[in-house]
């Protein structure tokens, strides 16, 4: 799926790309530029990335991914 670049270097990403990243209104996005191919990373903070993973840990894996307020120091 082709996109056009506008005067002021802007594109808009596909419906079905976004979906795709889970993309948000305000995520932010690393775009990198390797090999004549450029990739959009969305960048992920660990507690989006800990909430992606949960439903798939078993009990015993969810009590080793601890909040911050339960670590000691």
């Amino acid at each position: 799926m082709g996109v056009k670049v506008s005067s002021k270097y802007q594109v808009v990403i596909p419906e079905k790309v976004r979906q795709a990243l889970d993309l948000k209104p305000g995520t932010e996005v690393d775009v990198i530029a390797k090999g004549g191919v450029a990739y959009i990373v969305p960048i992920r903070t660990l507690s989006r990335i800990s909430d992606m993973v949960k439903p798939y840990l078993s009990s015993t894996d969810n009590r080793i991914l601890r909040d911050k307020k339960d670590r000691k120091f």
